[in-house]
């Protein structure tokens, strides 16, 4: 794809131009998949999707489609079919892939409320780590093959939870710590095979998916006030970072987490 600067009519490519991507996650327009996808598109990227099930395959076409995408794949990353299956349809079309973006968590809503104790289960701690979690590893030893000496690229998604104790994530924090270190391993058994392998920690952002954590309003408001640049990110934001990571401009870099939160993550105490 090319782009119009607006300088003496000079036409540039996007840096992603010739990357193909598969994107895990995309739910609607305000999802972080779908800001790391609007991103990946305009710098030039060939997109792919993932859709959870015929529910969701309707509008995850629409938005593929408004991404000049036809290429829809059904996925539930708790079913080790369907992840093959996702990487056999892969190799048919594209023969490899470049980029993978796994925007994919759940854990249950009543383990997103209270104490960490107060509704924790062990299926719901297992649900928890086996979407959020081993479903990044999953993909990668699966699109391991197509991946193979392309400078390509995984991506997932974290928080701040991971590292610090943030209230009602509760399950959801100790499995993105769990996923965090998953990136770390990752980029150690794929880098000898030029593949990099990196998280970005966003900051909240209003989400379906946020929508099911207790008292989400507050974290938005904290982060508003205290962060240094004074504002939430928007999903327009982590796709731009994502884009960068993703992208031969950061061949130099894996096992990373960045963190794309207005730089809430620095700070100790409100100035407030």
């Amino acid at each position: 794809m090319q782009h119009n600067d607006g300088y003496n009519g000079i036409m540039r490519m996007g840096f992603l131009t010739g990357k193909r991507a598969l994107i895990v996650g995309v739910a609607s327009k305000r999802s972080i998949a779908y800001g790391i996808a609007e991103a990946m598109h305009a710098q030039g990227a060939e997109l792919a999707f993932t859709y959870q099930n015929e529910r969701l395959a309707p509008r995850v076409g629409e938005l593929a489609q408004s991404l000049e995408s036809d290429f829809l794949l059904p996925l539930d990353v708790s079913d080790d079919g369907q992840i093959e299956d996702v990487a056999r349809n892969v190799e048919e079309r594209w023969g490899h892939v470049d980029i993978v973006v796994h925007a994919v968590a759940f854990a249950p809503r009543d383990h997103l409320e209270g104490d960490y104790l107060e509704h924790l289960t062990r299926e719901g701690f297992s649900q928890a780590h086996d979407i959020s979690s081993y479903s990044f590893a999953a993909l990668g030893k699966a699109l391991r093959p197509l991946m193979r000496e392309r400078d390509a690229a995984m991506l997932t998604l974290s928080y701040l939870g991971a590292q610090r104790v943030m209230p009602n994530y509760n399950v959801m924090g100790v499995a993105k710590a769990s996923l965090e270190a998953n990136t770390r391993y990752l980029a150690y058994a794929l880098g000898p095979e030029g593949v990099r392998v990196n998280a970005i920690s966003a900051g909240p952002i209003r989400t379906l998916a946020a929508a099911g954590i207790g008292d989400f309003r507050s974290m938005l408001e904290r982060t508003e006030r205290d962060s240094p640049l004074r504002r939430n990110v928007s999903i327009e934001d982590v796709g731009n970072a994502a884009a960068f990571l993703c992208s031969d401009l950061a061949r130099g870099v894996t096992g990373e987490v960045l963190y794309v939160d207005a730089g809430f993550n620095i700070t100790a105490f409100s100035s407030t």
